[in-house]
């Protein structure tokens, strides 16, 4: 079967977006294949298709849990078996899991980067038969990118034993960052393949106002349809929604701080049309494929080119007109050049954070490795007095210096321990009749049920024991209450993961170098977002792309720069053009002739009006049609 006929049997559809073709053939001819496309541009049917084509499975590496349970719930929907490990998930889960992978007709295996090095995986690796190694938001591997994540290094160290062709996806990657994926990705030979970076529908608009509300509730009113407003906090989130609701907007608002069960409520209720915007912080978008986005509205400034482009990006994925509006003022900028000292901490206060946190969970030196704690980070902040920004970009520099794994917003199952001997068990009096029976299960299901928390399955330990799912958390909180089990609710929290002991002061060890390195990158990443919204001469599209390395570019006539260009063209000028072009044509020209003279410099309404009054006044001829 061509892949053709793969996308046309799987996915309904007659052609291939661009490139997508091209990424594919190179897949297919066993070459390692870094892809960068723009968002929404239809990134996993590149590695989809020819995992479909090929005996074995596709181990897919993303840290994006949302896309994870999306696609692998999509793809069971096509008939397609494709399974997910990620964080939260108990032992016996994922070792299930590796089992039907590993003996099974498993197509995709999605997994979360920091499970690659696990002896549990590692164990089942030469039993995966794995025919693409796919990774994707590749720049995550890169040192230079704007979202380093360590974890993502094990990528390399899993190439050294499986022989497969890697394809890395990413829609965020300047060349500087292309080099390095590949660096890090162990590339047998260079090979990338890029989409342009055009959005031909999408229309950039730049405002720079020190009434944001007001804008922001002009543009809700203003663009029929579905919208996303981007804010930097989760009180803001909350602000602006209850702003526009009471302004008759069917808004809502979503951030980390939302319960499981109430995150995907909203989003689901956004999805199907029952809310109109969606006020967010940037934890909401990934992996979200909803194609009837009209607008994205950047209410505070990103820190980056590469947030904002990926961002505004999720608007306009059917084709048609829409927009991505950036609000700021000088408020802005005055919080963006103070965030190199925020982002950036001193390497002392680094330091400081990291023995800070061991004793916060009284870990003493020398022990701690392999330790998976839940983070509290507002408690933390509050306990050591800490300003909460600064500490929460030291945990994450850590993290880059490979220190602990910082796992947000993640699903924590129900743990059981039982409490007492077995022996004791049998004589103890128990004060409801269906405590014997989820006592006796968990003996049967549980190793260890006598000697650490396990995680449990409530769903299945409440169907054996012939309950419903609250009977059960009922009976396991007064099983806690009589003392004869630990009982550990499932809760949605951080993660912290100790990647070795407790070091002492002075060994932390950060490199200077490479502290320096990134503060520098990070600091022209801040520099050209400054100079985006600043600059009022350069069409708002060629500055995207000239910054993610595309030379070749037109202006794109839409955005608010190539507007303000067109509205100031003088009549005189316009008229000059027009004699040009219909004498080179001898009078005898189209108005399509026209339109590719002025091409994005002067919108179609301003030369078609000065057009006509020449053709008035005789001064040119009619245009044939």
């Amino acid at each position: 079967m061509t892949a053709a006929e793969v996308l046309e049997r799987h996915w309904g559809y007659s052609s291939f977006r661009p490139m997508q073709e091209e990424i594919i053939a190179s897949a297919m001819a066993g070459r390692d294949t870094l892809a960068i496309l723009p968002t929404g541009g239809g990134k996993s049917v590149c590695f989809q298709v020819p995992g479909l084509m090929c005996e074995g499975l596709s181990l897919v590496v993303t840290p994006l849990i949302a896309l994870m349970k999306d696609q692998v719930e999509t793809l069971c929907g096509k008939g397609i078996k494709a399974m997910a490990i990620h964080a939260g998930m108990g032992r016996r889960e994922v070792d299930t899991i590796l089992n039907n992978a590993a003996y099974g007709e498993v197509k995709f295996l999605y997994v979360s980067p920091e499970r690659l090095s696990t002896d549990l995986f590692r164990s089942y690796l030469p039993l995966l038969k794995i025919a693409f190694i796919v990774v994707d938001e590749a720049h995550c591997i890169s040192q230079w990118g704007y979202d380093f994540r360590p974890d993502y290094l094990e990528i390399g160290r899993l190439r050294e034993t499986v022989d497969a062709p890697v394809i890395a996806l990413t829609a965020t990657a300047t060349p500087e960052v292309a080099d390095d994926i590949m660096d890090k990705l162990l590339f047998r030979e260079r090979n990338i393949l890029k989409s342009g970076f055009e959005r031909p529908n999408l229309a950039y608009i730049v405002r720079r106002c020190e009434d944001k509300a007001g804008q922001l509730l002009g543009v809700c009113r203003a663009v029929p349809g579905t919208g996303i407003v981007y804010a930097g906090s989760r009180t803001r989130c909350e602000e602006l929604s209850s702003m526009l609701t009471s302004q008759g907007i069917r808004a809502s608002f979503y951030h980390a701080g939302l319960g499981t069960a109430l995150r995907s409520e909203r989003q689901k209720l956004w999805m199907e049309g029952g809310t109109d915007v969606m006020v967010c912080t940037n934890a909401f978008g990934m992996g979200i494929d909803k194609k009837d986005v009209r607008y994205v509205v950047h209410y505070d400034l990103p820190e980056s080119p590469e947030a904002y482009f990926q961002e505004a990006g999720r608007a306009g994925r059917d084709g048609l007109r829409s927009w991505a509006v950036l609000l700021w003022n000088a408020t802005d900028l005055r919080r963006l050049r103070q965030m190199e000292s925020v982002s950036y901490p001193s390497l002392e206060y680094i330091a400081e954070i990291y023995q800070k946190v061991h004793i916060f969970f009284q870990i003493p030196y020398d022990d701690g490795m392999g330790r998976q704690m839940k983070f509290d980070h507002g408690e933390f902040c509050r306990h050591f007095k800490l300003n909460a920004s600064m500490a929460f970009h030291a945990i994450r520099y850590l993290e880059r210096e490979g220190h602990w794994t910082f796992s947000e917003d993640v699903d924590i199952r129900t743990k059981v321990q039982i409490a007492v001997p077995r022996r004791d068990l049998d004589s103890a009096e128990l004060s409801d009749p269906l405590m014997w029976p989820v006592l006796e299960m968990l003996m049967r299901r549980y190793a260890g049920v006598f000697s650490f928390p396990v995680p449990i399955e409530e769903d299945w330990l409440s169907s054996r024991c012939g309950i419903t799912v609250p009977q059960l958390r009922r009976v396991l909180y007064l099983l806690s209450v009589e003392h004869l089990v630990r009982y550990i609710p499932a809760a949605h929290a951080d993660v912290l993961y100790l990647h070795h002991d407790r070091l002492r002061p002075g060994n932390v060890m950060i490199s200077k170098q490479r502290y320096e390195m990134l503060r520098e990158c990070s600091r022209r990443r801040r520099a050209a977002m400054e100079e985006f919204v600043t600059g009022g001469d350069v069409c708002r599209q060629e500055f995207l792309l000239h910054y993610f390395g595309q030379e070749e570019s037109a202006p794109c006539g839409k955005c608010d720069v190539c507007r303000s260009a067109a509205a100031a063209a003088s009549p005189e000028e316009v008229a000059a053009v027009l004699k040009r072009t219909i004498a080179d044509k001898d009078g005898n020209y189209t108005l399509a002739d026209i339109r590719t003279a002025f091409g994005a410099a002067v919108v179609p309404k301003v030369w078609l009006k000065v057009l006509r009054e020449m053709i008035d006044r005789g001064e040119v001829p009619p245009y044939r049609d």
